[in-house]
Protein backbone atom coordinates (compact mmCIF):
# COMPACT_ATOMS: atom_id res chain seq x y z
CA UNK A 1 0.00 0.00 0.00
CA UNK A 2 1.34 3.44 -0.82
CA UNK A 3 -0.03 4.86 2.43
CA UNK A 4 -0.94 3.63 5.84
CA UNK A 5 -4.51 4.46 6.70
CA UNK A 6 -4.94 7.28 9.17
CA UNK A 7 -7.01 5.99 12.06
CA UNK A 8 -8.94 8.48 14.13
CA UNK A 9 -8.81 7.40 17.76
CA UNK A 10 -10.88 9.18 20.35
CA UNK A 11 -8.28 10.75 22.58
CA UNK A 12 -8.97 13.41 25.16
CA UNK A 13 -6.87 16.53 24.72
CA UNK A 14 -3.62 16.17 26.63
CA UNK A 15 -4.48 12.72 28.03
CA UNK A 16 -5.42 9.19 27.08
CA UNK A 17 -7.92 7.93 29.60
CA UNK A 18 -5.89 5.43 31.62
CA UNK A 19 -7.65 3.87 34.54
CA UNK A 20 -5.66 3.12 37.67
CA UNK A 21 -6.54 1.80 41.08
CA UNK A 22 -6.49 4.03 44.11
CA UNK A 23 -6.89 1.51 46.91
CA UNK A 24 -6.16 -2.19 47.26
CA UNK A 25 -9.17 -2.81 49.47
CA UNK A 26 -11.59 -0.80 47.30
CA UNK A 27 -10.39 -1.83 43.86
CA UNK A 28 -13.63 -3.69 43.11
CA UNK A 29 -15.37 -0.28 43.12
CA UNK A 30 -13.23 0.97 40.22
CA UNK A 31 -15.18 0.12 37.10
CA UNK A 32 -13.79 1.44 33.80
CA UNK A 33 -16.32 3.31 31.66
CA UNK A 34 -17.68 1.25 28.76
CA UNK A 35 -15.49 1.63 25.68
CA UNK A 36 -12.54 3.13 27.54
CA UNK A 37 -8.97 2.07 26.83
CA UNK A 38 -6.72 1.23 29.73
CA UNK A 39 -2.96 1.00 29.93
CA UNK A 40 -3.14 -2.79 29.62
CA UNK A 41 -4.71 -2.46 26.17
CA UNK A 42 -2.55 0.42 24.99
CA UNK A 43 0.84 -0.70 26.33
CA UNK A 44 1.06 -3.37 23.63
CA UNK A 45 2.57 -3.18 20.17
CA UNK A 46 -0.89 -2.74 18.64
CA UNK A 47 -1.75 -0.09 21.24
CA UNK A 48 1.50 1.78 20.66
CA UNK A 49 0.99 1.73 16.89
CA UNK A 50 -2.56 3.00 17.30
CA UNK A 51 -1.41 5.82 19.55
CA UNK A 52 1.37 6.70 17.10
CA UNK A 53 -0.97 6.73 14.10
CA UNK A 54 -3.29 9.02 16.08
CA UNK A 55 -0.29 11.33 16.48
CA UNK A 56 0.36 11.31 12.73
CA UNK A 57 -3.32 12.02 12.04
CA UNK A 58 -3.14 15.51 13.54
CA UNK A 59 -0.92 16.53 10.61
CA UNK A 60 -4.16 16.80 8.60
CA UNK A 61 -5.57 19.21 11.17
CA UNK A 62 -8.13 18.85 13.87
CA UNK A 63 -11.72 20.01 13.49
CA UNK A 64 -11.05 23.16 11.53
CA UNK A 65 -10.03 24.67 8.20
CA UNK A 66 -6.96 26.43 9.61
CA UNK A 67 -5.40 23.75 11.80
CA UNK A 68 -3.42 21.47 9.48
CA UNK A 69 0.25 21.20 8.62
CA UNK A 70 -0.41 22.76 5.19
CA UNK A 71 -0.49 26.25 6.80
CA UNK A 72 -2.28 27.57 3.72
CA UNK A 73 -3.57 30.55 5.65
CA UNK A 74 -0.73 31.16 8.13
CA UNK A 75 2.13 30.65 5.70
CA UNK A 76 0.70 31.61 2.31
CA UNK A 77 -2.12 34.13 2.91
CA UNK A 78 -0.15 36.01 5.55
CA UNK A 79 2.97 35.71 3.39
CA UNK A 80 1.36 37.36 0.36
CA UNK A 81 0.96 34.33 -1.92
CA UNK A 82 -2.80 34.78 -1.76
CA UNK A 83 -5.63 36.60 -0.06
CA UNK A 84 -8.49 34.95 1.78
CA UNK A 85 -10.65 35.23 -1.33
CA UNK A 86 -14.37 34.31 -1.41
CA UNK A 87 -16.80 36.87 0.08
CA UNK A 88 -15.96 39.19 2.93
CA UNK A 89 -18.69 37.62 5.06
CA UNK A 90 -17.59 33.99 4.70
CA UNK A 91 -15.26 32.94 7.53
CA UNK A 92 -15.15 36.63 8.45
CA UNK A 93 -13.10 35.99 11.59
CA UNK A 94 -9.96 35.65 9.46
CA UNK A 95 -10.42 39.02 7.72
CA UNK A 96 -8.68 40.79 10.60
CA UNK A 97 -5.82 38.30 10.56
CA UNK A 98 -4.97 38.75 6.88
CA UNK A 99 -5.00 42.53 7.44
CA UNK A 100 -2.54 42.10 10.36
CA UNK A 101 -5.07 43.37 12.87
CA UNK A 102 -5.64 40.10 14.73
CA UNK A 103 -7.36 40.13 18.10
CA UNK A 104 -6.13 37.81 20.83
CA UNK A 105 -9.55 36.13 21.14
CA UNK A 106 -9.75 35.18 17.45
CA UNK A 107 -11.21 31.67 17.19
CA UNK A 108 -9.04 30.61 14.24
CA UNK A 109 -5.83 31.55 16.04
CA UNK A 110 -6.95 29.40 18.97
CA UNK A 111 -7.89 26.58 16.58
CA UNK A 112 -4.38 26.41 15.13
CA UNK A 113 -2.80 26.58 18.60
CA UNK A 114 -5.01 23.81 19.97
CA UNK A 115 -4.35 21.53 17.01
CA UNK A 116 -0.58 21.80 17.35
CA UNK A 117 -0.80 21.04 21.07
CA UNK A 118 -3.08 18.10 20.31
CA UNK A 119 -0.22 16.73 18.24
CA UNK A 120 2.20 17.35 21.12
CA UNK A 121 -0.19 15.67 23.55
CA UNK A 122 -0.59 12.56 21.41
CA UNK A 123 3.18 12.30 20.96
CA UNK A 124 3.68 12.61 24.73
CA UNK A 125 0.98 10.00 25.40
CA UNK A 126 2.70 7.62 22.99
CA UNK A 127 6.02 8.12 24.76
CA UNK A 128 4.42 7.44 28.15
CA UNK A 129 2.90 4.24 26.81
CA UNK A 130 6.25 3.11 25.37
CA UNK A 131 7.77 3.40 28.82
CA UNK A 132 5.03 1.15 30.24
CA UNK A 133 5.08 -1.42 27.41
CA UNK A 134 7.23 -4.08 29.03
CA UNK A 135 6.20 -6.83 26.62
CA UNK A 136 7.12 -4.90 23.47
CA UNK A 137 10.52 -5.61 21.91
CA UNK A 138 13.37 -3.12 22.22
CA UNK A 139 13.62 -2.46 18.47
CA UNK A 140 9.93 -1.57 18.16
CA UNK A 141 10.07 0.60 21.27
CA UNK A 142 13.07 2.52 19.91
CA UNK A 143 11.46 3.04 16.51
CA UNK A 144 8.13 4.17 17.96
CA UNK A 145 9.91 6.51 20.37
CA UNK A 146 11.86 8.01 17.46
CA UNK A 147 8.71 8.48 15.35
CA UNK A 148 6.86 10.08 18.27
CA UNK A 149 9.76 12.42 18.99
CA UNK A 150 10.04 13.35 15.30
CA UNK A 151 6.35 14.27 15.30
CA UNK A 152 6.63 16.17 18.58
CA UNK A 153 9.54 18.12 17.08
CA UNK A 154 7.37 18.96 14.08
CA UNK A 155 4.44 20.17 16.17
CA UNK A 156 6.67 22.34 18.35
CA UNK A 157 8.37 23.78 15.25
CA UNK A 158 4.92 24.68 13.93
CA UNK A 159 4.13 26.40 17.24
CA UNK A 160 7.50 28.17 17.24
CA UNK A 161 7.05 29.62 13.76
CA UNK A 162 3.49 30.76 14.41
CA UNK A 163 3.55 31.90 18.06
CA UNK A 164 7.26 32.11 18.92
CA UNK A 165 7.84 30.82 22.45
CA UNK A 166 5.00 28.81 23.97
CA UNK A 167 4.87 26.45 26.97
CA UNK A 168 7.05 23.37 26.56
CA UNK A 169 5.73 20.11 28.01
CA UNK A 170 7.04 16.60 27.46
CA UNK A 171 5.90 13.14 28.52
CA UNK A 172 7.01 13.77 32.13
CA UNK A 173 4.59 16.67 32.67
CA UNK A 174 2.00 15.95 35.36
CA UNK A 175 -0.73 17.74 33.35
CA UNK A 176 -1.58 19.92 36.34
CA UNK A 177 1.41 22.20 36.95
CA UNK A 178 1.15 25.54 35.10
CA UNK A 179 3.91 25.97 32.52
CA UNK A 180 5.19 29.42 31.49
CA UNK A 181 6.30 30.28 27.97
CA UNK A 182 9.74 31.51 29.00
CA UNK A 183 11.94 28.89 27.32
CA UNK A 184 13.41 28.86 23.83
CA UNK A 185 11.85 25.91 22.01
CA UNK A 186 14.68 25.32 19.57
CA UNK A 187 16.91 23.19 21.85
CA UNK A 188 13.98 20.86 22.56
CA UNK A 189 13.04 20.65 18.87
CA UNK A 190 16.63 19.89 17.90
CA UNK A 191 16.91 17.21 20.58
CA UNK A 192 13.77 15.44 19.34
CA UNK A 193 14.86 15.54 15.71
CA UNK A 194 18.41 14.45 16.53
CA UNK A 195 17.02 11.44 18.38
CA UNK A 196 14.98 10.64 15.28
CA UNK A 197 18.06 10.98 13.06
CA UNK A 198 19.99 8.61 15.31
CA UNK A 199 17.26 6.01 15.77
CA UNK A 200 14.85 5.91 12.83
CA UNK A 201 15.40 3.23 10.16
CA UNK A 202 16.23 4.34 6.63
CA UNK A 203 13.18 2.53 5.28
CA UNK A 204 9.82 1.87 6.90
CA UNK A 205 6.98 -0.60 6.59
CA UNK A 206 4.59 2.15 5.46
CA UNK A 207 5.34 4.86 2.89
CA UNK A 208 3.78 7.58 5.02
CA UNK A 209 5.98 7.16 8.09
CA UNK A 210 8.89 9.43 8.91
CA UNK A 211 12.24 7.74 8.28
CA UNK A 212 15.84 8.68 9.11
CA UNK A 213 16.21 10.87 6.03
CA UNK A 214 13.06 12.83 6.73
CA UNK A 215 14.55 13.57 10.15
CA UNK A 216 17.90 14.59 8.60
CA UNK A 217 16.17 17.03 6.23
CA UNK A 218 13.88 18.37 8.96
CA UNK A 219 16.78 18.91 11.37
CA UNK A 220 18.60 20.75 8.58
CA UNK A 221 15.57 22.99 8.16
CA UNK A 222 15.48 23.79 11.88
CA UNK A 223 19.22 24.58 11.81
CA UNK A 224 18.69 26.85 8.79
CA UNK A 225 15.86 28.70 10.53
CA UNK A 226 18.33 29.58 13.31
CA UNK A 227 21.07 30.70 10.93
CA UNK A 228 23.28 27.69 11.73
CA UNK A 229 24.41 27.45 8.11
CA UNK A 230 27.41 25.12 8.47
CA UNK A 231 25.43 22.59 10.50
CA UNK A 232 22.50 22.85 8.09
CA UNK A 233 24.80 22.34 5.09
CA UNK A 234 26.17 19.09 6.51
CA UNK A 235 22.64 17.73 6.97
CA UNK A 236 21.37 18.85 3.57
CA UNK A 237 24.44 17.45 1.80
CA UNK A 238 23.79 14.11 3.48
CA UNK A 239 20.09 14.12 2.58
CA UNK A 240 20.73 15.07 -1.05
CA UNK A 241 23.53 12.55 -1.55
CA UNK A 242 22.25 9.60 0.46
CA UNK A 243 18.59 10.23 1.26
CA UNK A 244 15.84 7.80 0.33
CA UNK A 245 12.10 7.78 0.87
CA UNK A 246 10.50 5.56 3.50
CA UNK A 247 9.97 3.06 0.66
CA UNK A 248 13.65 3.14 -0.27
CA UNK A 249 13.61 5.26 -3.46
CA UNK A 250 16.51 7.75 -3.74
CA UNK A 251 15.34 11.34 -3.33
CA UNK A 252 14.89 13.25 -6.58
CA UNK A 253 12.69 15.70 -8.45
CA UNK A 254 9.72 14.33 -10.33
CA UNK A 255 10.31 15.08 -14.04
CA UNK A 256 7.02 17.03 -14.35
CA UNK A 257 6.51 19.75 -11.74
CA UNK A 258 2.72 19.44 -11.56
CA UNK A 259 2.88 15.78 -10.53
CA UNK A 260 4.28 16.77 -7.14
CA UNK A 261 0.73 17.83 -6.27
CA UNK A 262 -1.27 14.90 -7.62
CA UNK A 263 -2.46 12.01 -5.47
CA UNK A 264 -1.26 9.43 -7.98
CA UNK A 265 2.29 10.60 -7.23
CA UNK A 266 1.92 10.71 -3.45
CA UNK A 267 5.00 9.41 -1.59
CA UNK A 268 7.13 9.69 -4.73
CA UNK A 269 10.88 10.30 -4.80
CA UNK A 270 10.15 13.99 -4.24
CA UNK A 271 8.22 13.45 -1.01
CA UNK A 272 10.51 13.76 2.02
CA UNK A 273 7.74 13.97 4.62
CA UNK A 274 4.03 14.39 3.99
CA UNK A 275 0.69 14.54 5.75
CA UNK A 276 -1.07 11.44 4.42
CA UNK A 277 -4.57 11.86 2.97
CA UNK A 278 -7.01 9.16 1.88
CA UNK A 279 -10.44 9.40 0.25
CA UNK A 280 -13.35 6.99 0.41
CA UNK A 281 -12.49 5.56 3.83
CA UNK A 282 -15.86 6.34 5.39
CA UNK A 283 -14.46 9.30 7.31
CA UNK A 284 -13.82 12.59 5.48
CA UNK A 285 -11.34 13.57 8.19
CA UNK A 286 -8.92 11.05 6.67
CA UNK A 287 -8.90 13.18 3.53
CA UNK A 288 -7.06 16.45 2.94
CA UNK A 289 -9.78 18.34 4.76
CA UNK A 290 -7.66 21.41 5.46
CA UNK A 291 -7.83 22.47 1.80
CA UNK A 292 -11.55 21.82 1.33
CA UNK A 293 -12.46 25.51 1.01
CA UNK A 294 -9.85 26.18 -1.64
CA UNK A 295 -11.45 25.30 -4.95
CA UNK A 296 -13.09 27.25 -7.77
CA UNK A 297 -16.63 28.25 -6.83
CA UNK A 298 -19.87 28.77 -8.65
CA UNK A 299 -22.96 27.17 -10.15
CA UNK A 300 -22.61 28.31 -13.77
CA UNK A 301 -20.14 27.56 -16.51
CA UNK A 302 -18.25 24.32 -17.12
CA UNK A 303 -17.76 21.60 -14.53
CA UNK A 304 -15.02 22.32 -12.04
CA UNK A 305 -13.25 20.58 -9.16
CA UNK A 306 -14.72 21.15 -5.73
CA UNK A 307 -17.33 23.69 -6.72
CA UNK A 308 -16.77 25.43 -3.41
CA UNK A 309 -15.77 27.69 -1.80
CA UNK A 310 -13.59 30.23 -3.57
CA UNK A 311 -11.04 30.76 -0.79
CA UNK A 312 -7.25 31.12 -1.14
CA UNK A 313 -7.13 33.27 -4.27
CA UNK A 314 -3.57 33.84 -5.54
CA UNK A 315 -2.37 37.43 -5.31
CA UNK A 316 -1.44 39.73 -8.18
CA UNK A 317 2.03 39.92 -6.64
CA UNK A 318 2.53 36.14 -6.74
CA UNK A 319 1.24 35.88 -10.31
CA UNK A 320 3.47 38.71 -11.53
CA UNK A 321 6.52 37.12 -9.87
CA UNK A 322 6.50 34.41 -12.55
CA UNK A 323 7.35 36.91 -15.30
CA UNK A 324 10.65 36.05 -17.02
CA UNK A 325 12.87 38.23 -19.20
CA UNK A 326 14.01 37.55 -22.76
CA UNK A 327 16.65 35.18 -21.39
CA UNK A 328 14.13 33.22 -19.35
CA UNK A 329 15.29 34.51 -15.95
CA UNK A 330 13.18 36.05 -13.17
CA UNK A 331 13.08 39.81 -12.68
CA UNK A 332 15.30 39.98 -9.60
CA UNK A 333 14.86 43.76 -9.29
CA UNK A 334 11.18 43.33 -8.40
CA UNK A 335 10.00 45.11 -11.53
CA UNK A 336 7.49 42.34 -12.24
CA UNK A 337 4.83 44.46 -10.52
CA UNK A 338 5.46 47.43 -12.81
CA UNK A 339 2.76 48.27 -15.33
CA UNK A 340 4.82 47.07 -18.27
CA UNK A 341 5.57 43.67 -16.70
CA UNK A 342 2.45 42.80 -14.68
CA UNK A 343 0.70 39.76 -16.13
CA UNK A 344 -2.61 40.52 -17.83
CA UNK A 345 -5.76 39.25 -16.11
CA UNK A 346 -9.48 39.18 -16.87
CA UNK A 347 -10.47 41.29 -13.85
CA UNK A 348 -13.77 43.01 -14.55
CA UNK A 349 -14.64 40.74 -17.46
CA UNK A 350 -17.39 38.16 -17.62
CA UNK A 351 -16.61 34.71 -18.94
CA UNK A 352 -18.35 35.60 -22.22
CA UNK A 353 -16.25 38.74 -22.76
CA UNK A 354 -13.27 38.55 -25.10
CA UNK A 355 -9.90 38.08 -23.42
CA UNK A 356 -6.37 37.61 -24.72
CA UNK A 357 -3.88 35.61 -22.66
CA UNK A 358 -0.73 37.51 -21.71
CA UNK A 359 1.78 37.00 -24.53
CA UNK A 360 5.05 37.81 -22.75
CA UNK A 361 7.36 35.24 -21.21
CA UNK A 362 6.37 33.47 -18.00
CA UNK A 363 7.76 30.62 -15.89
CA UNK A 364 5.72 27.41 -16.46
CA UNK A 365 5.28 27.03 -12.69
CA UNK A 366 2.81 29.92 -12.82
CA UNK A 367 0.19 27.72 -14.46
CA UNK A 368 0.79 24.76 -12.14
CA UNK A 369 0.24 27.06 -9.17
CA UNK A 370 -2.50 29.45 -10.32
CA UNK A 371 -5.75 29.00 -12.21
CA UNK A 372 -6.13 31.87 -14.70
CA UNK A 373 -8.40 32.66 -17.62
CA UNK A 374 -8.11 30.45 -20.72
CA UNK A 375 -5.22 28.35 -19.40
CA UNK A 376 -5.95 24.60 -19.00
CA UNK A 377 -6.93 23.77 -15.42
CA UNK A 378 -5.55 20.25 -15.07
CA UNK A 379 -7.87 18.13 -17.26
CA UNK A 380 -11.01 20.17 -16.57
CA UNK A 381 -10.57 22.35 -19.65
CA UNK A 382 -9.61 26.02 -19.88
CA UNK A 383 -10.27 28.11 -16.79
CA UNK A 384 -13.29 30.27 -17.75
CA UNK A 385 -12.42 33.16 -15.45
CA UNK A 386 -15.44 34.91 -13.90
CA UNK A 387 -17.69 31.84 -13.77
CA UNK A 388 -15.21 30.06 -11.50
CA UNK A 389 -14.60 33.03 -9.19
CA UNK A 390 -16.92 33.51 -6.25
CA UNK A 391 -16.44 37.28 -6.02
CA UNK A 392 -13.91 38.95 -8.32
CA UNK A 393 -14.37 42.26 -6.55
CA UNK A 394 -13.33 40.76 -3.23
CA UNK A 395 -10.57 38.28 -4.09
CA UNK A 396 -9.39 39.06 -7.60
CA UNK A 397 -9.44 36.96 -10.79
CA UNK A 398 -7.29 33.93 -9.90
CA UNK A 399 -7.97 30.46 -8.47
CA UNK A 400 -5.73 28.09 -6.47
CA UNK A 401 -4.55 25.06 -8.43
CA UNK A 402 -2.05 22.99 -6.44
CA UNK A 403 -3.63 20.15 -4.46
CA UNK A 404 -6.70 20.05 -6.68
CA UNK A 405 -7.89 16.79 -8.22
CA UNK A 406 -8.33 15.75 -11.82
CA UNK A 407 -11.62 15.26 -13.64
CA UNK A 408 -10.40 11.77 -14.53
CA UNK A 409 -9.82 11.09 -10.83
CA UNK A 410 -13.31 11.93 -9.53
CA UNK A 411 -14.31 9.36 -6.94
CA UNK A 412 -10.72 8.14 -6.55
CA UNK A 413 -8.70 11.28 -5.91
CA UNK A 414 -11.54 12.78 -3.90
CA UNK A 415 -14.35 11.79 -1.53
CA UNK A 416 -17.82 12.23 -3.02
CA UNK A 417 -19.77 11.33 0.12
CA UNK A 418 -19.96 14.72 1.84
CA UNK A 419 -21.34 18.23 1.37
CA UNK A 420 -18.54 19.05 -1.09
CA UNK A 421 -16.32 16.79 -3.20
CA UNK A 422 -13.29 18.84 -2.14
CA UNK A 423 -12.11 16.29 0.42
CA UNK A 424 -9.17 14.87 -1.52
CA UNK A 425 -6.64 12.06 -1.33
CA UNK A 426 -3.84 14.49 -2.24
CA UNK A 427 -1.03 14.43 0.33
CA UNK A 428 0.42 17.68 1.61
CA UNK A 429 4.22 17.61 1.40
CA UNK A 430 5.53 19.20 4.58
CA UNK A 431 9.02 18.86 3.07
CA UNK A 432 9.63 17.90 -0.55
CA UNK A 433 12.92 17.50 -2.36
CA UNK A 434 12.61 20.76 -4.31
CA UNK A 435 12.41 22.53 -0.96
CA UNK A 436 15.50 20.65 0.30
CA UNK A 437 17.51 21.68 -2.79
CA UNK A 438 16.63 25.33 -2.27
CA UNK A 439 17.36 25.23 1.47
CA UNK A 440 20.72 23.67 0.61
CA UNK A 441 21.29 26.40 -2.00
CA UNK A 442 20.57 29.04 0.62
CA UNK A 443 23.10 27.58 3.04
CA UNK A 444 25.76 27.50 0.32
CA UNK A 445 25.10 31.12 -0.61
CA UNK A 446 25.15 32.30 2.99
CA UNK A 447 28.48 30.49 3.39
CA UNK A 448 29.85 32.24 0.30
CA UNK A 449 29.73 29.21 -2.02
CA UNK A 450 27.92 30.98 -4.84
CA UNK A 451 28.60 28.44 -7.61
CA UNK A 452 27.39 25.55 -5.47
CA UNK A 453 24.26 27.51 -4.58
CA UNK A 454 23.64 28.35 -8.24
CA UNK A 455 23.95 24.70 -9.26
CA UNK A 456 21.30 23.69 -6.73
CA UNK A 457 18.94 26.46 -7.85
CA UNK A 458 19.47 25.43 -11.46
CA UNK A 459 18.39 21.86 -10.71
CA UNK A 460 15.02 23.25 -9.68
CA UNK A 461 14.83 25.61 -12.66
CA UNK A 462 15.78 22.88 -15.11
CA UNK A 463 12.79 20.82 -14.00
CA UNK A 464 10.53 23.89 -14.26
CA UNK A 465 11.71 24.54 -17.82
CA UNK A 466 10.49 21.12 -18.97
CA UNK A 467 7.12 21.35 -17.21
CA UNK A 468 5.10 23.35 -19.72
CA UNK A 469 1.32 22.99 -19.59
CA UNK A 470 0.13 20.96 -22.61
CA UNK A 471 -2.22 22.96 -24.80
CA UNK A 472 -1.57 26.26 -23.05
CA UNK A 473 -1.50 29.46 -25.13
CA UNK A 474 1.04 31.03 -22.72
CA UNK A 475 4.65 31.75 -23.70
CA UNK A 476 6.83 29.69 -21.37
CA UNK A 477 10.51 30.57 -21.11
CA UNK A 478 12.53 29.46 -18.08
CA UNK A 479 16.31 29.11 -18.14
CA UNK A 480 19.17 28.56 -15.73
CA UNK A 481 21.52 31.09 -14.15
CA UNK A 482 24.99 31.33 -15.72
CA UNK A 483 26.63 33.02 -12.73
CA UNK A 484 25.96 35.38 -9.83
CA UNK A 485 27.81 38.67 -9.71
CA UNK A 486 27.69 38.90 -5.91
CA UNK A 487 26.44 37.24 -2.77
CA UNK A 488 23.60 39.77 -2.63
CA UNK A 489 22.47 38.83 -6.13
CA UNK A 490 22.67 35.13 -5.27
CA UNK A 491 20.71 35.71 -2.07
CA UNK A 492 18.01 37.60 -3.99
CA UNK A 493 17.85 34.78 -6.54
CA UNK A 494 17.42 31.95 -4.06
CA UNK A 495 14.81 33.87 -2.10
CA UNK A 496 12.77 34.56 -5.22
CA UNK A 497 13.22 30.96 -6.34
CA UNK A 498 11.63 29.76 -3.10
CA UNK A 499 8.66 32.02 -3.83
CA UNK A 500 8.30 30.58 -7.34
CA UNK A 501 8.92 26.93 -6.52
CA UNK A 502 6.93 26.81 -3.27
CA UNK A 503 4.14 29.28 -4.06
CA UNK A 504 0.81 28.47 -2.36
CA UNK A 505 2.45 25.70 -0.28
CA UNK A 506 2.40 27.47 3.10
CA UNK A 507 6.05 28.59 3.32
CA UNK A 508 6.29 32.26 2.37
CA UNK A 509 5.45 34.02 5.65
CA UNK A 510 7.94 31.95 7.60
CA UNK A 511 10.67 32.65 5.05
CA UNK A 512 10.08 36.39 5.19
CA UNK A 513 10.19 36.42 8.98
CA UNK A 514 13.42 34.42 9.27
CA UNK A 515 15.08 36.62 6.62
CA UNK A 516 14.13 39.72 8.62
CA UNK A 517 12.40 41.35 5.66
CA UNK A 518 8.73 40.72 6.48
CA UNK A 519 7.87 44.34 7.28
CA UNK A 520 9.31 45.77 4.05
CA UNK A 521 8.09 43.03 1.72
CA UNK A 522 4.61 42.67 3.18
CA UNK A 523 3.87 46.38 3.42
CA UNK A 524 4.79 46.70 -0.26
CA UNK A 525 2.58 43.69 -0.99
CA UNK A 526 -0.38 45.07 0.96
CA UNK A 527 -0.16 48.42 -0.81
CA UNK A 528 0.10 46.73 -4.21
CA UNK A 529 -2.91 44.47 -3.68
CA UNK A 530 -5.01 47.30 -2.26
CA UNK A 531 -4.16 49.41 -5.31
CA UNK A 532 -5.36 46.53 -7.47
CA UNK A 533 -8.74 46.54 -5.76
CA UNK A 534 -8.54 43.88 -3.03
CA UNK A 535 -10.82 45.56 -0.45
CA UNK A 536 -9.84 43.44 2.53
CA UNK A 537 -6.29 44.79 2.32
CA UNK A 538 -7.11 48.48 1.94
CA UNK A 539 -5.53 50.29 4.88
CA UNK A 540 -3.81 47.14 6.12
CA UNK A 541 -0.25 47.35 7.38
CA UNK A 542 2.37 45.08 8.89
CA UNK A 543 3.88 46.25 12.19
CA UNK A 544 7.51 45.24 12.67
CA UNK A 545 8.36 43.45 15.94
CA UNK A 546 4.72 42.48 16.37
CA UNK A 547 3.18 40.86 13.31
CA UNK A 548 5.99 38.36 12.78
CA UNK A 549 4.06 36.12 15.19
CA UNK A 550 0.45 35.49 16.10
CA UNK A 551 -0.77 36.38 19.58
CA UNK A 552 -0.89 33.76 22.29
CA UNK A 553 -4.64 32.97 22.40
CA UNK A 554 -6.33 34.88 25.20
CA UNK A 555 -8.19 31.71 26.13
CA UNK A 556 -4.88 30.10 27.11
CA UNK A 557 -3.79 33.10 29.15
CA UNK A 558 -7.13 33.12 30.94
CA UNK A 559 -6.77 29.42 31.78
CA UNK A 560 -3.24 29.64 33.15
CA UNK A 561 -3.10 33.26 34.23
CA UNK A 562 -1.18 36.29 32.97
CA UNK A 563 1.43 35.60 35.65
CA UNK A 564 2.20 32.32 33.88
CA UNK A 565 1.87 33.11 30.15
CA UNK A 566 3.39 36.24 28.64
CA UNK A 567 1.60 37.71 25.63
CA UNK A 568 3.62 38.38 22.49
CA UNK A 569 4.71 42.02 21.97
CA UNK A 570 2.13 44.41 20.58
CA UNK A 571 -1.00 42.41 21.47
Amino acid sequence: MKKFKIIKLMFMTFAVVIMSTVSCSDEFLDVAPTGSLGEAELATLAGLEGSLIATYSVLLGRAGFYSGANNWFWGSVLGGDANKGTDAGDQSQVNEIQAFAAQTNNASILQKYNAAYEGVARANNTLRLVAAAEAVGAADKTRITAEARFLRGHYYFDLKRNYNDVPYVDETWDELTPVPNNQDLYPFIEADLQFAVDNLPETMSDAGRANKWAAVAYLGKVKLWQGKYSEAKTLFDDAITNGVTASGAPYGLLPFYGNAFRSTFDNSQESVFAAQAAAGTGDINNANAGMVLNFPHGSSGPARPGGCCGFFQPSYDLVNSYRTDAGGLPLLDGSYNNAGEAIASDIGLSSSDAFTVDAKNVDPRLDHTVGRRDIPYLDWGPHPGFDWIRNQGNGGPFSPKKYSYYSSGVGVENDVSSWTPGYTAVNYNIIRFGDVLLMAAETEIELGNLDAGRDLINQVRARAATSEIPGSPASYVCNEYAAFASQDEARTAVRLERKLELGMEGHRMYDLVRWGVASTVLNDYLAHEAANGIPGLVGASFTANQDEFLPIPQNEIDLQGSDVLTQNPGY
